[in-house]
């Protein structure tokens, strides 16, 4: 079988720290940093965190938007850590800034406030147990129908999927721990390669 190729959205943000777990677990991966690398052929996409106003503003600006936005509506499974749920979301509770549009959630950035900005704490993903690092997380206060809600913590929900898409306001990308990644390979990109 030929080996997975993962396209990480690489503007600003946390995008080395996905690529180390991506080795970890055998995908190739490249660095999208600018319009031309999007017609690289992937399997997959990594959002990574990082600050959402300023990768928007960048993808805007690179003219990626538009062509990210069709991919992903076109299929491509898309994973978003933090900033790329924002990015992912259709609605944004405390700004009025808008970005992908394609995920059927409504976030709250910085959700848990500048005094408990980042904290750690174990939690469920799809039933396994896992460490979670937050760092100003957003949280999901509204899913739609067809979004299936993988996280829960301290009554909000922190991971979700909705068909080919995959967001959590953790970063599992910093905790050492392959689960999510390892969730998003085999539930996602490989079983929608068949």
């Amino acid at each position: 079988m030929t080996v997975l190729q993962i396209g990480v959205l690489a503007l600003q943000g946390a995008f080395v720290e996905h690529e180390r777990m991506l080795d970890r677990l055998g995908a190739g991966h490249f660095q999208i940093r600018c319009l031309k690398d999007l017609s690289v052929p992937m399997d997959g996409l990594v959002l990574p965190g990082g600050e959402s106003t300023a990768i928007g503003k960048l993808m805007d600006s690179l003219g990626m938007t538009a062509l990210l936005k069709e991919k992903i509506m076109r299929g491509l499974p898309v994973f978003g850590t933090c900033a790329g749920m924002i990015l992912l979301a259709g609605e944004i509770e405390n700004d009025a800034k808008r970005h992908l549009q394609v995920m059927d959630i409504t976030v709250r950035r910085n959700a848990y406030g500048r005094q408990l900005g980042s904290f750690f704490t174990q939690g469920e993903f799809a039933g396994k147990p896992v460490p979670m690092v937050f760092i100003r997380a957003p949280y999901i206060v509204e899913a739609g129908r067809s979004v299936e809600v993988l996280s829960v913590v301290e009554g909000h929900a922190v991971a979700a999927r909705e068909k080919n898409m995959l967001a959590c306001s953790f970063h599992p990308e910093l905790s050492g721990d392959l689960t999510v990644h390892s969730y998003f390979l085999e539930e996602m990109v490989k079983k929608g390669r068949l």
